[in-house]
């Protein structure tokens, strides 16, 4: 499997976002507006705005596109249903809980099969989860010390307001999708919409 080994801080400043979008508290200390006379052209613009939702998420070019074919065939824009497609996937719902501190680290607990959904263990990352599921830790890691530890280290954070968590219970409820006026990072989709029309 394919892993990005770009070190974060960098990617972060190059990107335009702060870390904290993607669960890392450190800052850094060099200058932000380094490369921001370097003038950008419209492409280089698109390809920016891609690259800022695949490092976001954390999925690499193949099911990038996957996904925005299926958004491209989803009622209402395409950039929109993109953003919702990447928001309802199980490791960013994990994320989003609270349950980890960066969706990386959510990642490689889903895969480790620390959550059920309805239920039932789920070990895909990228699982998408609909209207009504409820994802939940598994008994056997309610107990361990790694999760609390996350949960005191994430109570901070606030939660989304298309999911009900319950912190005592280590589980939420998707209550609606979630749509682009949800995210915690500025992002402009139908630029991306643009590049792939090409």
């Amino acid at each position: 499997m394919a892993v990005n080994r770009d070190p974060i801080l960098k990617r972060c400043r190059y990107l335009g976002i702060s870390p904290a979008v993607v669960g890392i508290t450190k800052t850094s200390n060099r200058n932000p507006n380094a490369n921001s006379r370097r003038k950008v052209s419209e492409y280089g613009t698109q390809l920016k705005e891609k690259q800022k939702l695949k490092f976001i998420y954390g999925v690499l070019e193949k099911p990038f596109y996957h996904y925005f074919e299926i958004a491209s065939k989803m009622e209402g824009q395409a950039g929109n249903n993109l953003i919702t497609i990447l928001e309802s996937r199980l490791d960013n719902i994990a994320f989003r809980m609270g349950m980890a501190l960066t969706r990386r680290e959510a990642r490689q607990l889903v895969t480790h099969g620390h959550f059920l959904v309805n239920g039932k263990k789920v070990d895909i990352p990228s699982y998408r989860v609909k209207v009504g599921d409820v994802i939940a830790l598994r008994d056997k890691s309610k107990s361990s010390s790694k999760f609390k530890d996350i949960i005191e280290q994430t109570s901070g954070r606030t939660t989304p307001l298309w999911m009900e968590v319950n912190k005592e219970q280590m589980c939420a409820k998707i209550v609606r999708m979630p749509a682009i006026e949800d995210v915690d990072y500025e992002v402009a989709p139908h630029l991306i919409v643009e590049l792939y029309s090409k």
